[in-house]
């Protein structure tokens, strides 16, 4: 039998788990792969749903070299291992030079500037894709906004992220405390601006009566994709997850960074925002359960004279990024995506045809109005 075609890198992880069990139920071989082949063992070998499916477990060393080794004739990584700005760069160098298409699962918005400035244009002249945040947070903003530019003449985006009932990974909690301390940066009039550092702001949302406290949350994947994209002159997007406990302690911890920490070399910085972040998240939380864990993703867009807002309704957000990343995957397997170099998932591979992968599971349902 000839090697599978799809590499799930950090199979073992919180994610990579809800990857795994996504490309099992498509019937998609993969190569479980990461740092630890007794834990990839253990993880899937009791992970429900994976029962009949076809893979393989592969241990492998996290420099460019192995990695390299390891994609070689393979079609496409999903890399689900971060903070990426720490442990992202290998991958998409071994990615590049073995000539496999990149997904990953990032919500660092600073991982994402960096990866278009450094691997953009290689990739594309490679004829391969590099698209990060093929997840819930980004993708779920990037398809709404997409609703949205299908009316002419809109040109300005105004994303909200409010994703409740959800305890973040452990690898989710690194990942949003240092990308919530870095510079974090919003597109105004063609420009991308910075978000003044370690500030809240407030916004309401279709379907909650209160008013939210909102962080940028690393000012999100929107800004980056959108930022070429010769519609759009403006685009933010913030996030709240609907608990004023929650958000005031994060919000005190990118003060207490800015006023001990910034000033620091960046590994310094890094340490810092790990340390918390394994002090709040210890081990893995259960999978999410829908009847707690609801998602409102909204985009009022708006133009000279008009304006139009697309809202998804959804549950399970971590569910959500397992099925995106496996109806990527194999959109890829079959040659049906639809550009190369560094993309947005919805340049990638349409927005509504991404939408009916989580409406058809049950996962998200949306409006335009």
């Amino acid at each position: 039998m000839n090697q599978p075609d799809v590499v799930l890198y950090g199979a073992s992880g919180y994610t990579g788990k809800l990857v795994a069990r996504q490309l099992a139920a498509r019937g998609i071989r993969f190569l479980a792969a990461g740092r630890n082949g007794n834990r990839l063992k253990t993880e899937l070998g009791a992970l429900p749903g994976l029962g009949g499916a076809v893979y393989e477990i592969a241990e492998v060393s996290a420099d460019e070299a192995a990695l390299t080794e390891l994609l070689r004739g393979r079609k496409v990584v999903y890399n689900t291992v971060g903070p990426f700005m720490q442990l992202g760069e290998p991958v998409v160098r071994a990615a590049l030079a073995a000539g496999c298409h990149y997904l990953d699962s990032t919500g660092e918005q600073d991982w994402m500037l960096h990866i278009q400035r450094t691997f953009g244009r290689q990739y594309a002249e490679r004829d391969l894709l590099l698209v990060p945040a093929m997840s819930m947070m980004w993708a779920s903003g990037n398809l709404a906004a997409e609703l949205c530019l299908e009316t002419p003449g809109v040109d300005s985006l105004d994303i909200l992220y409010v994703p409740r009932g959800s305890t973040p990974s452990v690898g989710s909690t690194l990942s949003f405390l240092r990308m919530c301390c870095q510079p974090q940066y919003r597109l105004d009039n063609n420009e991308l601006v910075r978000w003044p550092a370690a500030t809240s702001f407030q916004a309401t949302s279709p379907g909650i009566h209160r008013t939210l406290d909102c962080l940028p949350w690393s000012g999100g994947g929107e800004p980056v994709w959108f930022a070429e994209d010769e519609r759009v002159r403006h685009c933010e997007t913030l996030v709240s997850f609907g608990d004023p406990n929650a958000m005031a302690a994060v919000l005190d911890l990118t003060r207490e960074f800015a006023e001990k920490y910034a000033h620091l070399p960046a590994e310094e910085q890094e340490a810092a925002t790990n340390n918390w972040g394994h002090q709040m998240a210890a081990s893995e939380p259960p999978r999410d359960d829908a009847n707690v864990s609801r998602t409102i993703v909204s985009c009022q867009g708006r133009g000279l004279i008009g304006g139009i807002t697309a809202v998804l309704w959804g549950n399970c957000g971590y569910d959500q990024t397992g099925v995106i990343a496996a109806g990527a995957i194999e959109r890829i397997l079959r040659g049906r995506h639809r550009a190369v170099g560094f993309a947005s998932p919805a340049r990638a591979f349409g927005a509504r045809p991404l939408l009916s992968e989580w409406s058809e599971a049950g996962l998200v349902a949306f409006e335009v109005k």
